[in-house]
């Protein structure tokens, strides 16, 4: 299948590494023009470097999304720039507090874990949607977990912050819909990405194992993020619209 995004914006918050990058990548190589919004300026502008390079279009825009005017600034800087914002993935995200007992968890873990992966999503698709309706609605696609929703993370504060996610997009859906926008949670099986890959060394370390060899003996069994890309491109696309609800990936 030969999608094509001639024309098309994408916005991706933390699209600086992980699934936001691959599919920044992806997304550009369909044709799209992309806005990265991300925290870590340093990886961010290394991608949009890489999509240039394929003679790609791209810019990065520093933001942290717990900050509603950087969202804001975000998403007017791909207007103003591109006229139009058609896609918006949001895959910022932290993993904190892994492992640790629920009678023990830290408040101002618990806090910082959901103010950017459930209120980053929620200022994203705020600022967003309204953009889109301008011109022919779009697709938003939020990354969620198969922790916030069949249970199993490692962190009380991730698979509460992942649930919400889904729960905001079935909301949310509704009131978008007058825009023309359609909403999808993603919710990635095991990746190779920072954060995972974080995770495992971090889990390591606190049980006294070599945090190198827990992850090269995870990278043995977790999925590249470039497939999770390809799922999001599709979903993006005409040939997607078909599709309804949460998605579920490897």
């Amino acid at each position: 299948m030969n999608i094509q995004f001639n024309g098309k914006v994408a916005v991706i918050t933390g699209g600086s590494t992980g699934i936001g990058a691959a599919t920044a990548i992806q997304y550009a190589e369909s044709g799209g023009k992309i806005v990265i919004g991300d925290i870590n300026e340093l990886d961010g502008k290394e991608t949009v470097k890489l999509i240039q390079k394929k003679g790609g279009d791209a810019l990065f825009c520093k933001t942290d999304v717990t900050k509603e005017d950087e969202v804001i600034n975000l998403m007017k800087r791909a207007e103003d720039t591109y006229g139009r914002i058609d896609t918006l993935v949001t895959s910022a995200g932290i993993l904190e507090g892994a492992s640790v007992r629920i009678e023990d968890f830290d408040e101002g873990t618990f806090d910082s874990v959901i103010d950017v992966n459930l209120k980053g999503t929620f200022f994203a698709i705020k600022h967003a949607a309204p953009i889109m309706g301008k011109t022919e609605g779009g697709v938003i696609l939020c990354i969620a977990s198969g922790a916030g929703i069949h249970g199993g993370s490692s962190s009380i504060a991730y698979a509460s912050s992942k649930g919400g996610v889904n729960g905001l997009v079935m909301t949310a859906a509704g009131h978008v819909s007058s825009y023309n926008v359609r909403m999808h949670t993603i919710c990635p099986g095991g990746l190779a990405t920072p954060l995972k890959l974080g995770q495992i060394a971090q889990s390591a370390r606190r049980d006294g194992h070599d945090p190198d060899q827990a992850v090269e003996n995870a990278l043995k069994s977790l999925a590249d993020p470039a497939g999770v890309a390809r799922v999001l491109t599709f979903l993006a696309s005409d040939e997607g619209s078909y599709v309804r609800g949460l998605i579920s990936t490897r």
